[in-house]
């Protein structure tokens, strides 16, 4: 039942080097003129910066893997600390423009990795969530000028150490944070046009949980009552909802005020009940007719951590590929994460390249705007 941590890695190795010249920032033209003529020491300075993040992950050995793109992008200094590493791509020049930053993000994201760790600045955070977005998980090491950006880590080791705790089984937060960036022009001439540019999911650093027995000060009920409230706030108009067996989810239905199978999955668009207690077959058919896209939504069964395969076998390998595994959530109170004491959630859908396709790092709902990520494992 192990899990290996997947991180897409790229570095904009010429972060942070503007400062030294006085140049107020890393975008511009003019530092990728001077980049040659710049030292040794100088031109490695985001390089060293994260090999200080990715030192601690060293000793995670085979439980931490990534893929990356070629040189001063992240290969070199994996190779150099000796991690193990797929390259996907090169930069397309000698010195990596923000378009190489994007491609490099965009083929990180199709291997299916869990989450974009990257170094860089505002500037790269900028152009990460260009492809990224606010809905998937990353984490920046701060090499940049200016970061007035919440996505980074307060330094490099801290982020490192974030890592860690996730290859561990421990429980890392996720929270919204804001992209900012800098009219660099505007700067240079000292005037300071900062704006909000995005937000992306981080894993929270510093909202590490201590591992705390089930029936300790959590409510589940009132747990139950923040995430259905969350929920139904943002229910999309036109998508289906494949509720899941459970008390967590029965909570959900009770916020809807719909009635509700407590030992089965029920149907939900648009604040209507469209199937009670339904089997595989009336899913497919709700699927095959539904206006829009689809989500499932499922709890975790407490001291066991299984997510499907137990008690929810109506949701076939057939319904969640329909689906999509992009569109499952999970919602569960901490306490029934805390009381696995680091082990992993488990699939067991009876179909193996679905059971890899679901596991690996995700985001699970534990109360009102607050998440978690936590890995899933395959039962072996």
């Amino acid at each position: 039942m192990t899990a290996t941590l997947h991180i897409g890695l790229v570095v904009n190795p010429i972060a942070g080097l503007g400062g030294s010249l006085g140049l107020k920032g890393s975008d511009g033209q003019a530092l990728r003129e001077r980049f040659e003529a710049l030292s040794t020491e100088q031109r490695h300075r985001s390089l060293d910066r994260v090999e200080r993040a990715l030192r601690p992950l060293v000793q995670a050995g085979d439980r931490v893997t990534f893929s990356t793109w070629g040189g001063d992008m992240g290969a070199e200094v994996l190779s150099q600390l000796g991690l193990a590493h797929v390259v996907l791509g090169e930069a397309a020049s000698k010195v990596s423009l923000p378009d190489d930053t994007r491609e490099a993000v965009r083929a990180l994201r199709k291997q299916q990795v869990d989450l974009i760790l990257f170094a860089g600045g505002d500037g790269t955070a900028r152009d990460v969530f260009d492809v990224i977005g606010g809905q998937f998980p990353v984490l920046g090491i701060p090499a940049g000028v200016k970061m007035h950006s919440g996505v980074f880590a307060v330094s490099p080791e801290a982020a490192g150490e974030l890592l860690l705790q996730l290859v561990r089984g421990g429980l890392v937060g996720l929270v919204s944070r804001e992209v900012r960036d800098i009219d660099e022009e505007a700067f240079r001439h000292d005037k300071v046009r900062s704006r909000f540019y995005g937000e992306m999911l981080v894993p929270g650093e510093g909202r590490y949980l201590q591992h705390t027995k089930v029936g300790g000060r959590e409510s589940p009920e009132l747990v139950a009552d923040d995430i259905a409230d969350w929920l139904a706030e943002h229910m999309e108009a036109g998508r289906t909802y494949l509720v899941g067996p459970g008390s967590t989810t029965a909570g959900i239905m009770d916020r809807l005020g719909l009635a509700n199978t407590l030992l089965g999955v029920d149907v939900v668009r648009d604040g209507q009940l469209i199937a009670s207690d339904a089997d595989e077959a009336t899913l497919l058919e709700v699927l095959e007719l539904a206006p829009g896209e689809a989500t499932i939504v499922v709890t975790v069964i407490g001291g066991q951590g299984n997510v499907f395969g137990r008690g929810n076998q109506q949701f076939s390998p057939e319904v969640i590929r329909k689906v999509g595994v992009d569109n499952v959530m999970i919602v569960a109170a901490k306490s029934k994460i805390t009381a696995l004491e680091g082990r992993p959630l488990l699939v067991d859908t009876n179909d193996p390249e679905l059971d890899k396709q679901l596991s690996g790092w995700h985001p699970i709902i534990t109360g009102y705007d607050d998440r978690i990520l936590y890995r899933i494992a395959i039962i072996v």
